[in-house]
């Protein structure tokens, strides 16, 4: 990227809600990414005319439009796969935010047809780019896990829009599975209260060593957004992450990760790992939506 850009790649953004308006900011400042891209405008359910200067277009101008050579797709998970599918068709690269889709098959489908069409598909994982996870990565290297847990806290959140729990928290998979390698499911539950808008979802895992990890998401009013983890080591333990910095433009860097990809500066085997981490968190939500749906 630290070539000056031949051309530009014309973007629409679909759906300006907090991750939809933080890439809009990103796209329109002066960034060594942003200088590939240029910012043709936004497609919203909402009637909203125009967003500081920049025009809202409807999705059908955005899929036929020559211009619009790259969709961001920053709507409610449920909409995702229908987003990337029409995109892809149309002949346009994606980025996509987390959960790509709230299915497997979905994802490989959607794979497939961005390698038939010779686009470039790329799910969002900002989560990989926090400094707490900077921190955990050098500090699980090279230790034998025994066993290990994260908890993450926050408010309710609708399951119709941003799928089961499992995807809709797909981030904290991605984190385990990132740090102790590939998972299989052991166990797991869901407790409900919808009057409440509560949720509590217990999953119990194992590493490939058989290391057990525990990993809970609950939500519901009052609970603060946090990540409570502990992970027991041979050599020690690791309780909570120390205050390790602010988390600066980690959208940002994920847009220059989705750059590289759009001037071909990823190697065939670092895209071939991060489909396989992919599809692997994904098939292990799916995993988890069904075990707990077989014990309702």
């Amino acid at each position: 990227m630290n070539t000056e850009p031949k051309r530009k790649f014309g973007v629409v953004v679909v759906g300006v809600g907090r991750a939809g308006s933080v890439r809009m900011r990103d796209l329109r400042n002066p960034h060594p990414s942003s200088a590939f891209l240029n910012l043709i405008g936004f497609v919203s359910r909402r009637e909203l005319g125009s967003i500081d200067g920049v025009q809202q277009i409807s999705l059908e101008d955005a899929l036929s439009s020559q211009e619009v050579e790259v969709a961001y797709i920053c709507s409610e998970s449920s909409s995702h796969e229908d987003y990337i599918r029409q995109f892809l068709n149309a002949g346009k690269h994606v980025l996509v935010e987390y959960p790509m889709t709230l299915s497997l098959a979905a994802a490989q489908e959607l794979w497939e047809l961005a390698e038939q069409k010779g686009k470039v598909l790329h799910e969002e994982h900002v989560e990989l780019l926090m400094e707490e996870f900077a921190f955990l990565k050098k500090e699980v290297v090279g230790k034998d896990l025994l066993k290990g847990s994260l908890l993450f806290t926050a408010g309710p959140l609708e399951e119709e829009r941003f799928g089961f729990p499992a995807f809709s928290g797909i981030s904290r998979l991605t984190w385990l599975v990132s740090l102790f390698g590939e998972l299989s499911l052991v166990s797991a539950t869901l407790e409900e209260r919808k009057e409440d808008q509560y949720m509590k979802m217990t999953v119990c895992l194992e590493t490939e060593k058989k290391s057990p990890l525990s990993w809970i998401e609950e939500k519901g009013p009052g609970l603060k957004r946090n990540r409570y983890l502990s992970f027991h080591f041979k050599s020690g333990s690791l309780e909570n992450v120390p205050n390790v910095g602010v988390n600066k433009n980690i959208f940002l860097k994920d847009q220059n990760i989705f750059v590289q990809k759009l001037l071909g500066q990823f190697s065939e085997k670092e895209l071939a790992a991060e489909k396989k981490r992919i599809l692997h968190c994904l098939g292990l939500a799916e995993e988890i939506q069904k075990y707990c749906s077989s014990r309702k």
